[in-house]
């Protein structure tokens, strides 16, 4: 057992330096910075690409016709090729229930290069242009935003000189597997990119939730925004990188008035959110792909195994490392657990979420090398290194 020993006192290890060293990612306290009204509200765009939203526009878009914002606003919502009536049904949901301008519009196919939500972000953001707006809002067509969802972001903006406010819209959870998969989607995104990092002038850790994105246009304007990250299958990054490169300043927190309305309500919906763009996160890499499994399996996995197995075999040691560890896993993940309103027993169950997280980025790499990788929506992308530059 003394193997398992070692390896046990380095999962430990590894959870320690976990919970000190990255950021406090296990901290849910992040949110919108409270900020005073600005003596003049600016103009902002709200840029809505959709395709195929139909099932969920109803539940999203009125909460953004019916911003409470004392400037300028409009909304321009991007067809995205739909099939299903998406465009047809924003028209009538405006005409409806009134609020801001609506503005449909849509960008035809995207060309070779593209992925097709930054192509039918680059026309909104064409299409805004001609409005000045100093702001664009990039939202989702699966976020309904509370009403003063708008004047909260650009006064944080403003009060904290940003160039991006990003808020992480909290997720539907409704199903058994909801329940069990997304507060640990999320607390896995913390802990790769801890959100006190983000925030920090200088600093190299940038990420954004492409559900709801503050922007000034003069920044994304410098960054070169879309047409700089127009093959990004994982755009939110991307975006929030370009900007932090071109010397933005961002901020990425947890919402607490802006609510995704997909519904996950099987394991396989799940499966597919997550397999579509797990492999591109790990650009691809092989070598990043065994590095991450053996990772999880590590912090994930072992602390559980060498607390059974050191019962078994009578080995104390071993088992009081494995419940250490399992013990501050369980620890980290409580705070997102009532975040997210679910009851605490669900902790100890993160080792077996984590399993299925492996499970899934080893089967995006798999789907990625039967060329069905990074598919959404009827369309699959490349990987960046195949895609012809059209400079």
């Amino acid at each position: 057992m003394s193997a398992l020993m070692w390896i046990a006192a380095g999962s430990l290890a590894a959870w320690l330096w976990l919970l000190l060293g990255q950021g406090f990612f296990w901290r849910t306290d992040v949110r919108l910075p409270p900020a005073r009204d600005p003596g003049a509200w600016p103009a902002v765009c709200v840029v809505v690409p959709a395709r195929d939203e139909a099932e969920v526009l109803a539940s999203s878009l009125p909460s953004l016709l019916a911003q409470d914002y004392p400037g300028r606003a409009e909304v321009l919502l991007v067809d995205d090729g739909s099939t299903d009536g998406t465009g047809d049904l924003a028209r009538e949901l405006a005409r409806r229930h009134g609020g801001l301008p609506l503005t449909v519009a849509s960008p035809g196919e995207p060309p070779a290069g593209w992925t097709g939500k930054l192509w039918a972000v680059r026309h909104g953001i064409d299409l805004a242009r001609a409005r000045e707006p100093e702001y664009l809002l990039l939202t989702d067509a699966d976020i309904a935003h509370a009403p003063d969802s708008l004047r909260a972001l650009v006064a944080a903006a403003r009060a904290g000189g940003f160039d991006l406010v990003s808020q992480m819209a909290r997720l539907r959870v409704a199903s058994g597997w909801e329940r069990l998969v997304v507060p640990a989607f999320v607390y896995f995104f913390a802990q790769l990119y801890p959100f006190r990092w983000i925030g920090r002038r200088g600093g190299r850790t940038a990420a954004a939730a492409g559900g709801c994105v503050l922007l000034r246009t003069e920044a994304a304007e410098r960054a070169r925004v879309p047409e700089a990250i127009r093959h990004a299958v994982i755009d939110d990054v991307a975006l929030a990188r370009a900007v932090k490169r071109g010397g933005g300043h961002i901020w990425l927190g947890l919402a607490d008035r802006v609510d995704s309305v997909r519904p996950y309500p099987r394991l396989g919906d799940l499966w597919r959110m997550v397999a579509r763009s797990a492999y591109a996160q790990l650009r691809h890499n092989p070598l990043l792909l065994a590095g991450t499994v053996a990772g999880l399996a590590l912090v994930y996995l072992v602390p559980p195994v060498a607390l059974a197995a050191g019962l078994l075999a009578g080995d104390g040691v071993t088992a009081a490392l494995g419940a250490a560890a399992w013990l501050v896993m369980t620890g980290t993940y409580l705070p997102m657990l009532r975040y997210y309103r679910q009851p605490p027993w669900l902790a100890p169950l993160l080792p077996f979420t984590a399993s299925l997280y492996l499970l899934m980025t080893v089967d995006s790499a798999v789907r990625h090398y039967q060329g069905r990788g990074a598919a959404w929506k009827g369309r699959t992308y490349a990987r960046p290194e195949t895609v012809a530059d059209e400079g």
